[in-house]
Order: structure tokens, then sequence, then C-alpha cells
């Protein structure tokens, strides 16, 4: 079921992107991107190599939707939306919100209820480990 819901909620975004004229993948990343990110950090939260994010830098940068920006530090690179970006992360969060349908059915508690098992899935709570001693019999 999870694959399932997983393909349909793929379809659905790309449904609600299409319009925009932008791939896939760079409506994600703007969608990523509310705030400068260090590129590492908007490659763990696309689940890509980080060098695949060098790539999407470039084709946002060409379409003026990004800039690249030094860190902190002058090793980490950041990414942020430019005043364009923003107005098409905007555009495209509003119709995911309009268009994206997978899970209009769901009242708000359970949409609530979704998000955080959703959220245990892709980041589960570190177990601890049990040793005999602490097995009840």
């Amino acid at each position: 079921m999870i694959v399932t819901v997983a393909e349909q909620a793929r379809a659905s975004f790309g449904a609600a992107v299409a319009p925009f004229g932008i791939p896939v993948h760079l409506a994600r990343t703007l969608l990523v991107l509310g705030d400068p990110q260090p590129m590492r950090h908007i490659a763990s939260e696309l689940a890509c190599d980080p060098s695949h994010v060098t790539g999407i830098a470039d084709q946002l940068e060409e379409r003026g939707l990004a800039s690249r920006t030094q860190g902190s530090d002058r090793r980490v690179k950041m990414l942020k939306l430019t005043n364009e970006g923003q107005k098409l992360r905007t555009q495209i969060a509003n119709a995911i919100d309009e268009e994206a349908k997978f899970a209009s059915h769901l009242d708000a508690a359970q949409k609530d209820a979704l998000r955080g098992l959703l959220g245990l899935l892709l980041d589960p709570p570190h177990k601890a480990t049990h040793t005999s001693k602490d097995k009840t019999t």
C-alpha cells in the first residue's frame, strides 16, 4: 500500500507542477528551499547524492530561480531562492494544496496523524539496545 500511495502522490505532484513548465525535481527543490540551505542538506532532503545537487543548482540558476552563496564556513555552499524563485515556490505550493487531491478525502486530524506516522517512517526514533537483563519472562 505504501508503494501505491507513493505512486499516486508522485503522479498528483507531477500533475500539479506541470502547468509551471518546470521539471518535478526542480519543483521539489524549490519547496525544500524555504530558507537558504547548504547544498548537502538539500541532497539529504531530496534523498540524492550531493554531487547531483550541483546540477540542480545549475538548472535553478540558469532559470533565475536560485543563486549560490557562501555559508559562514567558506567550504559550505548555500543555495537560496531569488525573488522569482520565491514567487514560483509560493505558486507551486498553492497548486499542490489545490490540485494534489490524492489525500483530499482525509480530514485535518487524519492528515496530522498521517504526517506524524510518515515522519516516523522517514526518521525512526533510535531504539535502545536491550540486554537479556531487560527481558521479562
